[in-house]
């Protein structure tokens, strides 16, 4: 599929050109897409660009010469859809609409002033004067101009959310964010080109191009396409596969991605086909890229323990038998957390006081509208409830609000409610503007919890099973505790801690079971398990029992996640009552050191050594450093095993092409470790 070029025709019959410059240098840094290069014009709607004409003979005479100037969008253009403009030359540049103006004196050079429309259609133009001379440009969304509904009014957050070419996502657990350095590289070549092929790619502009152009002058149409190509399961030409499975034949694993550019280059150098393979984060990461390589300022959002509600009533229902395992017959899930963006702009088609950040969610779960897409819904109705408002609000809503309910099945088919504390959506969190720390927006999504807004949200939402819950209390008590220092390779204990809250005496059974789960909620494979049958607690009584987690069980069960889910369910034999608690725990990779050799200078090379200490107690084989990061991306294979305690250590040498702060993004693989990252912050001089 061909990308459509849009077609802005100037007649000049007065004038007779000779050459042109587009000054695109002095053009892409005033418009802020120099770091895409200066060698085409790309410019942002809504701000004039400048085009300088040299003339043969003759001059330009104010109120004399005249312009007759048509822009056009698409193969079909049209005025009443916006894909056509028809205006002449003014005074002085109107901002608010198409307009053009000579900014030069009389004379042989003629300084050209063009501004599109603050609401004109993204994408590739041809301009057209006096219908014997083209120029080939780009137009893209402009959050730097007040009159575009994308527009931020903050330096500091256009440099984070619109022109940082790297960043930080949040994975891990509520209780262990773990942060992974990533590389959006919105403005490395080809990238932009890829992006907008996404757009060409997508079913609605191959059905009907010229009413999708038109669709390209509005964000909240533009970021919906997007939540839909990233990902390819409506075969739609989309930009990547999804996989939740423990391997990953026929592509790589999600966790070998360092960041966009690899994917989107590969995705349009294969005929479009779908990259194998992504999951949640890599899903947002890359909306995020292609989403600033647009022009929308946009951030990578996680939620920790967030619900995936199938069937709309805000409830994830879990059943678990007297060995505490749970039957996974249902496709309600809770993940350990899931990735999603947000992109800003403002909502003129919803009552006011819902603009701002957008939550829009290109990992492929349910379908909106007949497709795999979500959103964009504003943030702000999620914490007010106001689940009508476009796009999937209760589905977001849920996954930040469904209420988790625990049934106990007993062996003689009854079943009893079990008491837990574990709550839905925890630490929402995304990258700090202009530092690497994490920010908590758990406040734009939700109230506090029991606060009197938040009974009136679960009201207007009609989140029945919220207002009508009532705090167990069974007398009985049971939390998890953790020992120090667990990372992979150890041997290590964790501890159920029971209590006895009431004036009697409890015999009761608890059962203490480990098992290692992804990420998505996915139960594994035992890594530890206790079930004592008689534990006797006196009134008021406490008792701590261990459960050991060896690295010679848990080694092989573990997935890329290096998640371990702990879970202790107590039963009161006389009263039939059970609590419970769950807790997830990372183990912690071992740490990537990474030392920059000289000083960092734009266009000198550079050196830096990368070391990794094998935490096991077994070698590593086939192991790779790979890199990616301030225009650099290689592999470092290292032939011979890596003994217990030993160092596997390369040299890289690079050359920065930008000054300025850059991460160097690194990943180490092997048989044994998986995927581990790490990053340095390098900044360049010039």
């Amino acid at each position: 599929m061909r990308e459509e070029n849009q077609r802005l025709i100037i007649s000049l019959p007065t004038l007779n050109i000779s050459t042109w410059d587009l000054a695109c240098q002095f053009n892409n840094t005033d418009h802020h897409t120099e770091l895409n290069g200066t060698d085409r014009l790309i410019v942002r709607r809504g701000q004039a660009f400048t085009i300088n004409l040299y003339l043969n003979s003759g001059s330009y005479q104010p109120g004399y010469s005249q312009l007759h100037i048509t822009a056009e969008t698409g193969p079909q253009p049209e005025e009443q859809y916006g894909t056509r403009a028809v205006f002449g030359l003014n005074d002085e540049i109107d901002d608010m609409c198409w307009s053009a103006a000579v900014s030069s004196p009389p004379g042989d050079t003629v300084c050209l002033s063009v501004c599109a429309a603050p609401d004109a259609p993204i994408g590739r133009y041809i301009l057209t004067l006096d219908g014997r001379i083209q120029f080939d440009f780009i137009l893209l969304f402009n959050p730097w101009c007040p009159r575009d509904v994308v527009y931020m009014d903050s330096e500091e957050k256009l440099a984070e959310y619109v022109l940082a070419q790297d960043g930080i996502i949040f994975r891990g657990d509520a209780e262990y964010p773990v942060p992974l350095a990533w590389y959006f590289g919105q403005f490395e070549e080809g990238i932009l080109d890829a992006c907008l092929r996404i757009l060409d790619m997508n079913p609605k502009h191959r059905r009907n191009p010229g009413k999708d152009c038109s669709g390209r002058r509005n964000v909240i149409y533009v970021t919906r396409v997007l939540s839909a190509m990233i990902n390819s399961n409506d075969r739609d030409y989309g930009v990547l596969e999804g996989c939740w499975k423990d391997t990953f034949d026929g592509g790589v694993s999600p966790m070998s991605w360092r960041g966009s550019v690899q994917i989107l280059r590969t995705w349009s150098s294969t005929s479009c086909l779908p990259v194998r393979f992504g999951q949640c984060w890599v899903f947002a990461a890359v909306a995020c890229s292609v989403s600033r390589a647009l022009g929308i300022p946009c951030r990578v959002v996680t939620n920790y323990y967030s619900a995936h509600d199938t069937n709309s009533n805000l409830v994830i229902e879990r059943y678990l038998n007297e060995k505490g395992e749970i039957d996974s017959s249902t496709r309600d899930m809770i993940w350990n957390y899931h990735c999603w963006v947000e992109s800003w702009m403002t909502r003129p088609d919803l009552p006011p006081g819902f603009d701002g950040w957008q939550a829009s969610d290109p990992t492929p779960q349910e379908k909106s509208e007949g497709v795999f897409c979500c959103g964009p819904v504003p943030v702000r109705a999620i914490k007010e409830g106001e689940l009508t408002f476009k796009y999937d609000a209760p589905f977001v809503f849920a996954e930040v609000n469904a209420d988790l309910v625990y049934t106990l099945k007993y062996n003689d088919g009854s079943t009893r409610k079990i008491v837990n504390d574990q709550k839905v959506g925890q630490k929402i969190s995304t990258k700090s503007v202009g530092r690497d720390e994490r920010e908590d927006i758990t406040h734009l999504y939700k109230y506090p919890e029991g606060s009197a807004e938040e009974r009136q949200v679960f009201e207007k939402a009609n989140h029945q099973n919220k207002l009508l819950q009532q705090k167990g209390n069974s007398g009985l008590h049971i939390t998890i505790k953790l020992s120090t220092g667990i990372r992979k390779g150890c041997d290590f204990d964790v501890f159920a801690i029971v209590s006895n809250n009431t004036e009697e005496n409890k015999k009761c059974r608890l059962v203490f079971a480990s098992r290692a789960v992804s990420y998505n909620g996915i139960i594994g494979r035992e890594c530890g398990f206790k079930d004592l049958l008689n534990v006797e607690l006196a009134p008021g009584g406490e008792r701590k029992v261990p459960l050991s987690l060896n690295y010679s069980k848990y080694c092989t069960n573990l997935t890329e996640d290096n998640l371990i889910r702990l879970g202790a369910l107590l039963i009161d034999y006389s009263t039939k009552e059970a609590v419970m608690a769950m807790r997830d725990i990372v183990l912690d990779d071992p740490e990537i050191k990474i030392r920059i050799l000289g000083e960092p200078k734009e266009k000198r090379k550079l050196a830096a050594e990368l070391t990794l200490q094998n935490p096991l107690p077994e070698p590593l084989q086939g192991c790779c450093f790979t890199i990616e990061g301030a225009n650099l991306t290689g592999d470092f294979q290292i032939d011979s095993p890596i003994e217990p305690g030993q160092e596997a250590k390369v040299k890289i040498y690079f050359t920065p092409t930008q000054s300025g702060l850059r991460k160097l993004v690194v990943d180490f693989d092997s048989d044994k470790l998986g995927h581990v990252r790490g990053y340095k912050n390098v900044i360049i001089g010039k």
